[in-house]
């Protein structure tokens, strides 16, 4: 990938949680697949229930890169989200924005801390709250990465075997049907 295509989605990712947060929540996991340097899209993983049904939400994240023959993704969670969805303990910097980006030969994890500032009493912004951006620590080839994270990078370059004369664009129609908000980009459109 390069620098401009990562800057880009770290930004977007920032900003995302920029709103997100200003709005009461953090967004849920996402996984962009890229192939051949091309971004697919976004995919948020679907609504999920505390526990099992989030450890397997997550990692299913994969299936859109694998059934889109992915040679690359990058994936963007919160630690404090999802270590209490997935029933984990919480690792590294939290809160903090994380995001991996794995080929099939390994994985950078990439830490973006933060602090929430919330508005001061009585001000015009009262209901906004805003993140401080703190200093991100060196990116961490094999850094660790919460187990459903791991699967889902595990799985994304696992090629996907389905008997059906578009693998891409029936995964897409599965994994909207099971509540997943996939935004593809143009060139990837089914």
């Amino acid at each position: 990938m390069d620098t401009r295509t990562w800057d880009t989605l770290v930004s977007s990712m920032k900003t995302t949680y920029v709103n997100g947060v200003g709005e009461g929540a953090v967004p849920r996991p996402v996984i962009m697949p890229l192939v051949r340097g091309e971004l697919v899209g976004l995919i948020w993983v679907r609504p999920i229930q505390p526990g099992d049904d989030a450890l397997t939400g997550i990692a299913a994240l994969s299936n859109i890169a694998a059934a889109a023959g992915a040679d690359e993704v990058v994936l963007a969670w919160e630690t404090h989200d999802v270590a209490t969805v997935c029933r984990l303990p919480v690792t590294g910097p939290a809160p903090c924005l994380n995001m991996v980006h794995a080929t099939p030969d390994g994985h950078v994890l990439h830490q973006f801390p933060y602090t929430e500032e919330l508005p001061s009493p009585g001000s015009e912004d009262e209901a906004t709250t805003t993140l401080d951006w703190k200093p991100a620590p060196a990116p961490q080839p094999g850094g660790e990465l919460p187990p459903p994270v791991k699967a889902a990078v595990d799985y994304a370059f696992t090629p996907m075997e389905l008997d059906h004369p578009n693998p891409f664009g029936v995964t897409v129609v599965l994994m909207e049907d099971d509540g997943y908000t996939v935004r593809l980009t143009d060139s990837f459109d089914h």
